[in-house]
């Protein structure tokens, strides 16, 4: 490598973190949920209130729970629960999605965190 090389490898090395900070790391805590069945908005709840939810997809119910200031599935009648695994949401801008029901959460708040699969 020539030093014209080095100087951009090292260079793209030291970006990174700032770009991190700049982008992914300044994300504020969500204020409430959208549920979306196939793609359509079916209900919108503030993360500040604890509540259950059963939202109705084509392969049967899911379940969400809202508990904290955060968010998740907690049952789904896909096979590998994918959904579920995903944990717990809060930063604005974060999503789950159970793709075989068709049934998707997404967190909005006034910071929200983007990345380049995220709208």
């Amino acid at each position: 490598m020539t030093r014209a090389d080095w100087v951009i490898v090292i260079s793209a090395v030291a970006l990174l973190p700032f770009l991190y900070a700049l982008y992914w790391g300044n994300a504020a805590p969500g204020d409430r949920v959208l549920v979306l069945v196939n793609g359509k908005e079916v209900l919108a709840a503030s993360l500040a209130t604890d509540q259950e939810f059963a939202v109705d997809g084509p392969l049967g119910t899911s379940h969400i729970k809202v508990h904290g200031g955060q968010v998740r599935f907690t049952d789904s009648p896909c096979a590998n629960k994918l959904c579920v695994h995903t944990g717990w949401l809060h930063h604005g801008g974060e999503f789950a999605a159970c793709l075989p029901n068709r049934v998707s959460l997404v967190v909005s708040g006034l910071n929200n965190r983007y990345d380049t699969i995220n709208f």
